[in-house]
């Protein structure tokens, strides 16, 4: 299941929590329930090996993705076949027994040499538990190169990463400033529109809207054609998506950069408030009639659910989403999936979705296959086992892949890739909160929006007021 990727960044606040980034807050919180840190002692890890044993040449990666599996076995086949060095892939699943068996392992002196880790969150706590290598310094240009650029520090601790780590309440206590723990392994981002191929073609639809205009148009046509089960679908009961999946990229699209970051500022001028955030939410709520029934009630999961049972036409998640739905039962060729369309009238035309690193992999720092296990994951980043290893897995590689990649991801995949190509002035980037009050809960900001689409309780106007009031409350705290 996907619902451990993040909802949206830091959605309990607008600053990331202590552990860093990336890694998505409930898996952040899952980890300080654990005390990974404070319980991993230099002591305890001092005869830390791998699960493979010193006496074999085999290395061992341990995964929490099920649907990584298969592709992370098809490149071990093909890297054995080049190397002659054999590697053994295992899933723990879910990701709270996967957290379990890592700290368990470490205790006991059998960790896997290589391993993926929630990007730049998880691999910090282990980084300061002392499981895994500090890679600064051991990675060429030649390798790094290959990734994203927006990912290619992915990993790193930084000032702002190190700074979260001082307090000794911080699960990523002890890390080191300038460490780099893990290397990114798969990016994605939110705002991602997935359909349903059978209900568009009953609705007469055969293209993906260009526009939001045109997106708004085609809910109106699946919604007639079927009624019931035409419509929109999203969790909803996490109240940060909406905002975060929808009304920020659509916010960003239709006043630019800086008039999206304005509606967070202290202006009332050009805040939620104001005759530009009463532009975004009217626009916001032109979703209101086309809601899948209920949907304020669905988790993440269960929304994603409901569309691949066919009771929604259309379903808003993330690149991530698309795995899920094919393990639900969809088929590749029953989806078309697209990013968010921009209004037409819009500052930004071409609206791009800023990639941020979704998963890494470590390397245990006590293995003693240091130089294969970097091989491995060397090889990992080449191109065309990326490609291959994000078709097999419906996820997209950290590697940056071009053009000619698209024959093997498939229309979808190749589509999601598209998403992410554009300049820094039509990128939407989800993770750059520094326009927000430091303490902003993001589901308390998203809750308006509930409020107003689906359920009709108020009006844009007025909810642009109240998310004023409420941003209001957090500058003020901030002082």
């Amino acid at each position: 299941m996907h619902t451990s990727y993040p909802v949206s960044p830091f959605s309990g606040s607008s600053s990331p929590p202590p552990s860093g980034r990336s890694s998505p807050p409930r898996r952040r919180a899952r980890l300080a329930a654990l005390g990974l840190a404070a319980v991993l002692s230099a002591s305890a890890l001092s005869g830390c090996g791998s699960a493979s044993g010193a006496d074999s040449s085999a290395l061992t990666m341990w995964t929490f993705k099920q649907s990584h599996v298969a592709g992370l076995r098809a490149a071990a086949a093909e890297f054995e076949r080049k190397t002659g060095i054999q590697v053994t892939i295992q899933a723990y699943t879910p990701e709270d027994a996967y957290s379990i068996k890592v700290q368990s392992s470490a205790m006991t002196g059998d960790l896997p040499d290589v391993f993926e880790v929630h990007s730049d969150g998880e691999d910090f706590v282990y980084g300061a538990a002392g499981i895994v290598e500090d890679l600064s310094g051991q990675i060429p240009a030649s390798w790094n190169n290959r990734f994203n650029p927006a990912v290619r520090q992915s990993g790193t601790v930084t000032q702002d990463k190190y700074d979260q780590s001082l307090p000794v309440t911080s699960t990523s206590h002890g890390a080191k400033k300038g460490a780099r723990y893990s290397l990114p392994f798969t990016i994605g981002t939110f705002g991602i529109v997935y359909a349903n191929k059978a209900k568009l073609a009953a609705a007469g639809i055969t293209r993906p809207p260009a526009t939001w205009e045109e997106f708004i148009a085609d809910l109106k046509k699946t919604k007639a054609k079927e009624p019931r089960t035409g419509g929109l679908s999203l969790g909803l009961k996490v109240p940060s998506t909406g905002l975060n999946w929808i009304g920020q990229p659509l916010a960003f699209a239709q006043l630019g950069k800086d008039g999206y970051e304005a509606l967070y500022g202290r202006e009332k001028s050009a805040d939620w408030g104001s005759p530009n955030g009463t532009e975004v939410l009217t626009a916001y709520d032109q979703l209101t009639p086309y809601w899948m029934p209920g949907t304020q009630t669905l988790t993440i999961d269960d929304a994603d659910q409901a569309f691949a049972q066919g009771k929604s036409a259309f379903d808003v998640g993330g690149t991530f989403t698309l795995a899920f739905l094919q393990e639900a039962g969809m088929k590749a060729d029953d989806i078309l999936a697209f990013g968010l369309p921009a209004p037409a009238r819009g500052t930004v035309k071409d609206l791009a979705l800023g990639p941020i690193a979704l998963t890494g992999l470590a390397l245990n720092g006590s293995s003693p296959r240091e130089d294969q296990a970097r091989r491995w994951m060397r090889f990992l980043s080449e191109p065309d086992v990326a490609a291959r290893f994000s078709k097999a897995a419906s996820d997209l590689s950290a590697t940056e892949l071009g053009a000619e990649a698209a024959d093997v991801l498939g229309p979808n995949l190749a589509r999601l890739m598209e998403t992410f190509k554009g300049t820094p002035e039509n990128t939407y980037n989800p993770y750059d909160t520094s326009f927000r009050p430091p303490t902003l809960d993001m589901d308390e900001a998203g809750a308006p929006l509930i409020d107003m689409s689906p359920l009709r309780q108020t009006d844009p106007a007025r909810t642009g007021l109240r998310l004023r009031r409420l941003l209001e409350s957090y500058w003020k705290a901030a002082k």
